[in-house]
């Protein structure tokens, strides 16, 4: 049992600024930090998923960055069990555990652990799985609000890997994956856990993300993505149909002009920043700082690491 274990949490959407502030924290508390973030897993993968560079990792060593290639599975559960033993190995060294990123689901999984579906026979999914792939994202999204409407007002319309896992669940087991989560509760935590999410203005955190955007581009990102193809990951693999490489994907393959790739990759890294936002404010228990309040998360954590009440520190 885990529960006696102190983490820390640096959450919220792409863009605002955790890879610095946890790398702050580390440097302070001696502190090393587990990759909450589901493509930066990925080897090969590295301006399109923001990755830290070789001198963030210099400054803090990192954990579960660069474990995979492209082109194999990885799910919320292998996650959380490489970061459990990442966590064992961090305190082993009597230094502090720091979980930073965006993909809230990881972060759940390994705070809370993820429900167990049934075991299901493998020619069973491969005929659910043909038959998602075959169909267009809007009619899958009709057929996910038909039968499971608590999951399809969850999930983004033009998300099309969550509509189509929730599709496979359902039709694999027969129950509604809002059940399986309901089921699960997610309410016992497996670790002691201070949870900080960044904030900014709305507004500021979109102009920053367009930056970004346009950053990537002169660091290269179209050469990366034409270096995957070439080492054999293409187009239509699950990690390079995330966001910003399928859009340089659709931009090589003739479907878009530069400028239209360029403001549809802005467009949807904002959707993209404005669904992590939704999922992280629906979370209990986590302490809302902007980017600069590095002292204000350092008295947390202080409090945190003392065992003292960190919820009403700033409160007027």
């Amino acid at each position: 049992m885990k529960s006696q274990e102190k983490i820390i949490v640096i959450c919220g959407p792409t863009g605002i600024g955790k890879t610095g502030f946890a790398i702050k924290l580390a440097k302070k508390f001696n502190g090393e930090i587990i990759s909450a973030d589901s493509m930066q897993i990925f080897k090969y993968m590295d301006i399109g998923t923001a990755k830290p560079s070789k001198e963030e990792q210099k400054k803090a060593k990192h954990y579960l960055i660069d474990i995979a290639l492209p082109d194999e599975k990885f799910n919320a559960a292998k996650f959380a069990q490489m970061a459990d033993d990442a966590i064992i190995e961090i305190i082993k060294k009597d230094k502090l555990p720091i979980v930073a990123g965006g993909t809230g689901l990881y972060i759940k999984a390994l705070i809370f652990g993820l429900f167990k579906e049934k075991s299901i026979n493998d020619n069973t999914v491969n005929k659910v799985k043909y038959k998602t792939q075959n169909s267009s994202i809007n009619n899958l999204y009709e057929k996910l609000k038909k039968y499971d409407p608590d999951s399809a007002e969850k999930i983004h319309a033009n998300d099309l890997i969550r509509i189509k896992r929730a599709l496979e669940i359902l039709e694999t087991t027969g129950t509604k994956i809002s059940m399986f989560q309901k089921k699960h509760n997610f309410s016992i935590p497996r670790y002691q856990t201070l949870k900080i999410g960044l904030y900014m203005d709305r507004k500021i955190l979109y102009q920053k993300i367009e930056k970004r955007v346009d950053l990537m581009m002169t660091q290269g990102f179209v050469e990366e993505v034409k270096m995957l193809c070439s080492r054999g990951y293409l187009c239509n693999l699950k990690s390079m149909q995330s966001i910003g490489y399928r859009h340089i994907c659709n931009f090589l393959n003739k479907e878009f002009t530069w400028e239209k790739t360029l403001e549809l990759l802005k467009r949807d890294t904002r959707r993209y920043a404005k669904r992590q936002l939704t999922w992280f404010k629906k979370e209990k228990n986590i302490i809302w700082l902007r980017p600069h309040e590095i002292e204000k998360a350092e008295v947390l954590i202080l409090n945190f690491i003392k065992n003292q009440n960190t919820q009403d520190i700033f409160k007027k």
